[in-house]
């Protein structure tokens, strides 16, 4: 029995539904899409391209230009030594041919041996001004060095270099004239006599015994310059006899000659 009273059972009551909910965009709105951001992304691609273009374009150029300096035998050189800093280009190892290596190394020495010779000849001058023999010959010593060593780059080892490197006779010509005035000035500078170059400008046997008799200290000094010039004669003296018979044994002394003779019949037709 039920009581009139009471309420509906729970599994027969029916749910209200829930009210509609308004959504918070419309379906139908238009988009804006923001097409001058579009606009400047392609100009911006549109120019990328230009200058990779050019860029192409430059090494393309580039590219063309070496290889035509290299098949007219032109080698650009890159300083490169002494490595911390860099004065001259010298690369022995990668441009001189194997068998000529090791003469290329000694020519390389003597020059380096006369930068020593001088330097040396600084000090034992600067001791005999100290001891009273004037300022005039340490400036002459400072001279030499200053004058010296880029004279004997340019004169007889660059060309000595690039004789070795492109086997050319023109070349060797210019190292054996530079390299006899070198010979010639070493063995000038072992004797040192007073003429041509000032009083004790040069520490040679000369000067040095004469030293002996009036300062024993600075009379060592200029023998040791002595010694190193003689040194640095010897080698030399053996680094053109070496070349002059490499340059015998290719046949570029005779391909001078007929260079030679054919400038000589050019210049009197």
């Amino acid at each position: 029995m039920t009581n009139p009273g009471s309420a509906a059972p729970t599994a027969n009551a029916k749910l209200a539904p829930l009210p509609p909910e308004r959504a918070d965009y419309d379906r139908g709105a238009a988009v804006d899409v923001a097409l001058d951001g579009v606009t400047d992304l392609t100009k911006k691609e549109k120019e990328l391209q230009d200058k990779e273009a050019e860029l192409r374009k430059r090494e393309q150029e580039l590219q063309r230009r070496e290889e035509a300096i290299a098949r007219a035998g032109i080698v650009i050189e890159e300083k490169n030594w002494p490595p911390f800093f860099p004065i001259i280009h010298h690369d022995i190892a990668k441009e001189i041919p194997v068998h000529l290596q090791k003469l290329q190394y000694v020519a390389f020495t003597t020059l380096l041996g006369l930068i020593g010779c001088f330097l040396w000849n600084i000090i034992a001058v600067t001791l005999a001004w100290i001891k009273g023999e004037g300022v005039t010959i340490w400036l002459l010593a400072i001279i030499y060095l200053l004058s010296g060593v880029p004279g004997a780059y340019y004169s007889w080892y660059r060309p000595l270099y690039r004789a070795m490197r492109t086997d050319s006779a023109l070349s060797f010509g210019g190292f054996f004239l530079g390299y006899l005035l070198h010979i010639a000035f070493c063995v000038f500078a072992a004797v040192a006599p007073p003429i041509i170059f000032k009083g004790k400008s040069l520490a040679g046997l000369l000067p040095a015994l004469e030293m002996l008799t009036s300062n024993l200290l600075v009379g060592i000094f200029y023998l040791i310059g002595f010694a190193c010039f003689c040194v640095e004669s010897l080698i030399s003296l053996w680094v053109i006899q070496q070349v002059y018979m490499y340059f015998r044994g290719s046949g570029k002394a005779e391909e001078m000659k007929r260079d030679a003779a054919r400038r000589s019949v050019m210049s009197a037709i």
